[in-house]
């Protein structure tokens, strides 16, 4: 799946010369944490919910003579110049490492400095879920492999011999040397049948676990 795949093309933006007053609306009209900074559709930097609230008067406090001029100054004075973007073509896995990595919350999409979109983590998290199937009734059934070739497609075998529809599975790193996990989303809420057929094959089952009583 791509970024372009997943990412919001209407993007609410501002212009270097907008004021912070601006910015704060549109913040919290369209209830956005982050504005990209344009100019001409070319991006040249972004700003946050928290930057505009740090930069704005206090609510607390009792107004000041120069709140007036505080809200009054442009987004450039508070705007990050060094912005991490994505591109339409790149990898969602990859646009999801970029946030994890660097701790931010967006990524503007861009070809050739023009925007083209935004993609943030909570548009990650909804396509993780939507690729995982848990949004849909299901159950969770891992188990553990020797860590080599083969060994997916005879697990996965044993599901089509049970007709259990898989609807996602990860390789998960395994918690003993030379073992993997393989982790599967199935569209049943009875899973014991097919877990009695993987254990009967000889493998180990990781989840559902007999200490939990769910098989």
């Amino acid at each position: 799946m791509l970024v372009e795949d997943i990412m919001k093309r209407n993007v609410v933006t501002v212009g270097p010369t907008d004021s912070i007053r601006l910015a704060l609306l549109k913040v919290q009209q369209y209830r956005i944490r982050h504005l990209p900074v344009v100019v001409q559709g070319k991006l040249v930097g972004i700003i946050s919910d928290r930057d505009v609230r740090d930069a704005c008067p206090s609510t607390i406090n009792a107004p000041h003579a120069d709140d007036e001029q505080i809200l009054s100054t442009p987004v450039s004075s508070i705007m990050r110049k060094d912005v991490i973007c994505a591109h339409p073509l790149d990898f969602v896995e990859e646009a999801a490492l970029a946030l994890y990595d660097n701790r931010i919350g967006c990524l503007p999409v861009v070809v050739d400095d023009e925007l083209k979109g935004i993609i943030t983590e909570t548009d990650i998290l909804h396509t993780l879920v939507e690729l995982m199937g848990v949004h849909y009734p299901s159950s969770h059934i891992e188990v553990e492999v020797d860590d080599r070739t083969g060994l997916l497609a005879d697990v996965a075998n044993i599901f089509k011999e049970a007709n259990c529809n898989v609807t996602s599975v990860l390789v998960m790193p395994g918690q003993h040397l030379g073992k993997k996990n393989l982790v599967f989303r199935v569209q049943t809420i009875d899973p014991r049948h097919v877990v009695s057929k993987i254990e009967e094959a000889g493998y180990r089952i990781i989840w559902p676990r007999e200490s939990e009583g769910l098989v």
